[in-house]
């Protein structure tokens, strides 16, 4: 069975840096674009970053640019996204997801698979 698992999350305070990681099971992990979505209470489900196959550029919302870095190990089927200065608005539950197409991923957020997320909160 295909499966996202999501990890990282946790409680930190302003300013603060914290390293999500997806781990995918069950597909060829190097021949889909990986992205992080995130949805905090009473909001609808943003884009945060993505990254293609290797060799391509990243993608990243207005709102992390310079602050997320999102990267990937295709030995270790992961991808990792490091938030630096986070800031409160940062707070959500935060979602990986997988699409061999990145174009549907990052502009319709249409994942062919999706991870049940992980909780970061900043104060």
């Amino acid at each position: 069975d295909v499966q996202l698992v999501e990890s990282g999350g946790e409680s930190v305070q302003a300013g603060g840096s914290l390293r999500l990681s997806c781990v995918a099971f069950g597909y060829t992990f190097s021949r889909y674009c990986m992205g992080w979505y995130r949805q905090a209470p009473g909001k609808e489900r943003e884009r945060v970053a993505a990254i293609p196959t290797i060799g391509r550029p990243t993608y990243y919302a207005a709102s992390v640019a310079g602050r997320f870095i999102i990267s990937q190990d295709n030995a270790k089927n992961t991808v990792y996204l490091q938030m630096n200065s986070l800031k409160a608005e940062d707070t959500a539950m935060y979602y990986c997801a997988a699409a061999v197409d990145c174009t549907q991923l990052w502009y319709t957020e249409r994942g062919d698979y999706w991870g049940q997320g992980t909780q970061v909160t900043v104060s």
